[in-house]
């Protein structure tokens, strides 16, 4: 059984000078959260539906990270995956978040390992949605073009809302229209598109191997779910999660893409609620 939805608010941080609007659900006075972080192209409300549940029975946030979203999109902010980890390191302190079970999708993954690894008395858990460690890494399509310069920009500037529902229906036929519409308005203006750019060009395919050795001596308790057929995080990398969980519990989502949260919400719930409220103390 999943739990009903809890009414959400929407307040901002703002951390070294960048100004973050983070989504709450359930008691926000509690020092232990659940904490969504979005990835490429966000923004915070993909979590719309995981936060309302998650906060029923206890506290959940999800900000919107920079570059992404409603956050600021400073030229010169460092989109890196130390950056971003910083950035969500300010955000937990100045909520007064203490104590945190991370849930994470895509670049999320990157983001919030790389805070984990470097905050092990504050980091608890993981539930990983198509994203965590990924050694041996290769670029999707996507990434060579935005990693590429001049090519990316010129990517970037002649993106169209036909062309992005075109590619993105074709590599994720189950993602609903409506969701890919929000994901191009997300991604829209030209500060995300240069977030992007920013961010791909900064970090090396290698890079995403992740802190794996720093993880795996932490064992936190982990929840992997892959979507089979995702065209830009192969399913293979899911098995790679046990190198920094050993403890870690597989589930692959037959038949479902980079985007399982949106594509079959309720199998999503399903198994993310129950693991959550496992992990949160009493």
């Amino acid at each position: 059984m999943t739990a009903a939805a809890a009414p959400f608010a929407i307040t901002s941080v703002t951390v070294a000078g960048v100004r973050s609007p983070v989504r709450h659900a359930g008691p926000q006075d509690h020092r232990e959260a659940v904490v969504f972080v979005h990835g490429n192209p966000g923004p915070a409300e993909d979590w719309r539906d995981l936060l309302g549940r998650a906060g029923a029975f206890g506290r959940a946030v999800a900000p919107d990270m920079p570059g992404f979203g409603d956050a600021d999109k400073p030229r010169d902010f460092p989109y890196t995956s130390e950056g971003y980890a910083n950035h969500l390191g300010g955000v937990l302190d100045q909520l007064g978040i203490g104590r945190a079970h991370l849930v994470l999708h895509d670049f999320g993954g990157p983001w919030g390992l790389t805070w984990a690894a470097s905050h092990p008395d504050a980091f608890a858990s993981a539930t990983l949605i198509n994203t965590g460690v990924l050694p041996d890494y290769r670029w999707h399509k996507f990434a060579r073009i935005w990693r590429t310069p001049l090519f990316g920009e010129l990517f970037q500037a002649t993106a169209t809302k036909r062309g992005f529902r075109m590619l993105l229906a074709r590599d994720n036929p189950r993602l609903p229209t409506d969701k890919i519409d929000r994901l191009f308005k997300a991604s829209k203006p030209w500060g995300a598109k240069r977030a992007v750019l920013k961010l791909y060009r900064a970090t090396p395919a290698a890079a995403m191997r992740g802190p794996i050795e720093a993880l795996r001596a932490l064992d936190r308790p982990a929840l992997v779910l892959w979507g089979t057929d995702d065209a830009y995080l192969p399913w293979r990398f899911a098995e790679h999660q046990r190198d920094a969980f050993p403890s870690t519990r597989i589930e692959l989502l037959e038949g479902l893409g980079h985007w399982p949260f949106h594509e079959d919400s309720g199998r999503v719930a399903e198994l993310v609620i129950p693991f959550l409220r496992s992990q949160l103390a009493p």
